[in-house]
């Protein structure tokens, strides 16, 4: 009996088909395969590499700026961080807005909150951050004020605001002559080379005419010189702080009886009496005596 042409046709695709499962799944893994490592590889590619960044329209000169900056060693992705839910948002918003600008997070909020992943090392209580700085440890740590609250961002270089200081700090006016036009930053350190915030050689970098050898030597400016108060100390600071004993014993008594101010006799970063001033101090009210001879 004779096969109609029909049902030979049917048989050879049914068999064609039976024999090309194999290769038809083969195929399909394949695919999938390579459609992995493709997104795997634009994952990675999204993730790591700063020159995806670039290929927006909107960041060419954030994209130079980063090069030339401190952190060119740091990857975009590092501060700049997305979930992918979020990516997913900003490409559908992307495609139905086109070139008009989008409301991301990714850009100017997040990257403030990455600051302390690198910068605040091991907080442990009492230990100083941020290029161990107590200015930055105060701040952060103490304060937990916020980088971006001290720090001016223009595209990546961050500079500190030193008008934000007042914004605290409004009754840290700055009194001295000739000290009024001087910044926070001027006196008040937040470097790793000089963790204190007040140096104790900040002031002696402009005043290189002060003695740093002899008597008080050893004290801070600041404990004389308030200069958030009155910069140039009272006389009476003498006695009422420090020298409360010597203003009423022996002959520092008896010469405070006369109306004698400690600063008549003792000039200010020298403070000894000496043979040669003794002559010319005391021979204004008596005889000349030697400063030897001078019992507390």
């Amino acid at each position: 009996m004779k096969i109609p042409l029909q049902e030979k046709i049917a048989e050879f695709i049914e068999g064609l088909i039976e024999h090309s499962k194999g290769l038809v799944l083969a195929v399909i893994a394949v695919v999938a395969v390579l459609g992995l490592l493709t997104g795997y590889k634009y994952y990675r590619y999204t993730e790591d590499d700063p020159h995806y960044c670039v290929s927006c329209h909107l960041m060419q000169e954030a994209y130079k700026e980063w090069e030339r900056g401190k952190h060119s060693e740091v990857l975009c992705q590092q501060c700049h961080s997305l979930t992918m839910l979020e990516q997913n948002k900003l490409l559908i918003a992307y495609v139905v807005q086109g070139n008009q600008p989008l409301s991301q997070t990714h850009g100017r909020e997040k990257p403030w909150a990455a600051c302390k992943k690198c910068h605040a090392g091991e907080m442990a209580q009492g230990s100083l951050t941020i290029k161990k700085s107590r200015g930055h440890d105060l701040h952060i740590a103490v304060k937990n004020i916020g980088c971006k609250t001290c720090h001016e961002s223009s595209l990546h270089n961050f500079r500190p605001n030193e008008k934000a200081c007042q914004e605290c700090h409004k009754d840290k006016g700055v009194h001295g002559i000739g000290m009024e036009t001087f910044s926070c930053l001027k006196c008040h350190t937040f470097s790793e080379k000089t963790p204190s915030m007040i140096p104790q050689d900040r002031c002696i970098n402009c005043h290189t005419k002060i003695k740093t050898t002899g008597p008080m030597s050893g004290l801070m400016c600041r404990q004389c010189h308030k200069p958030h108060k009155k910069i140039i100390p009272q006389e009476t600071n003498c006695t009422s702080e420090c020298h409360r004993n010597q203003a009423a014993a022996g002959k520092h008594g008896l010469h405070a009886n006369q109306s004698l101010h400690c600063l008549d006799c003792h000039k200010p970063h020298s403070w000894i009496v000496t043979e040669s001033k003794a002559r010319q101090l005391c021979s204004k009210c008596h005889t000349y005596k030697s400063p030897k001879t001078f019992v507390y």
